[in-house]
């Protein structure tokens, strides 16, 4: 359901559905929910859903084909993630904390040099 948060409803749900093509819900068909399925999902209008996935067709995370739906691109996980903060976060905290162990050896290893 979008609620009122000053937002767009059709960002809202654009939004929501770059969270879920982020985290790969999507990935193994690669389809998007039908407008009709976004309409009952998120109890919004025709226009809304159309708009939603507009969005996310001018971010270059879909492409539609007429009669058949809207599909991800190739990139669009990758994209996706990027275009998300919090994923952004996650991944850039997970590489900060391997980065910290890699310095954490590489001093162990210094200080047996100089202690040799």
């Amino acid at each position: 359901m979008v609620e009122w948060t000053g937002k767009p409803a059709y960002q809202q749900v654009a939004d929501d559905l770059r969270r879920r093509i982020a985290e790969g819900e999507f990935s193994e068909t690669g389809r998007l929910p039908s407008l009709a399925e976004l309409q009952k999902e998120y109890g919004i209008t025709v226009t809304v859903a159309r708009d939603a996935i507009r969005k996310l067709r001018a971010d270059g995370l879909a492409v539609s084909h007429q009669g058949k739906g809207a599909f991800l691109t190739p990139t669009s996980v990758d994209a996706a993630k990027q275009a998300d903060p919090a994923t952004a976060i996650a991944e850039l905290r997970g590489e900060l904390g391997q980065l910290r162990s890699e310095v954490s050896e590489l001093r162990e290893r210094v200080a047996q040099l100089e202690g040799n």
